[in-house]
């Protein structure tokens, strides 16, 4: 019975509950905050600053997702056990190899 903590679901379940404890007792236990006027708004040198809304850029998103999919590519041939299930580790290679051609073209 003891090695069930061993399951991943069951180990992550028991510390989603613990870090959501944790959070429950900081936040019992944390100063209560001040509601001034001002406190959450903008401020430089002494003058108010309108909020505007960021303009997010996701120009390195196509960088980060074809270093994600070599990466994961290289694990995944580096793990295919030898025999016949190599050829799912060549599929999977050569639709690892059409990914970074899209990815290259667009």
């Amino acid at each position: 019975m003891g090695q069930v903590l061993l399951y991943p679901p069951i180990a992550f379940l028991v510390f989603l509950l613990v870090g959501y404890l944790v959070y429950r007792l900081s936040e019992a236990l944390g100063p209560k905050p001040n509601l001034v006027e001002g406190k959450f708004c903008t401020y430089a040198c002494g003058e108010d600053i309108p909020g505007k809304k960021a303009q997010y850029s996701y120009h390195l998103f196509h960088f980060a997702f074809f270093f994600t999919v070599l990466h994961v590519a290289a694990l995944v041939i580096a793990t295919v056990p030898s025999g016949t299930i190599a050829l799912v580790g060549i599929v999977y290679l050569l639709i690892a190899l059409i990914t970074v051609v899209i990815l290259l073209t667009d």
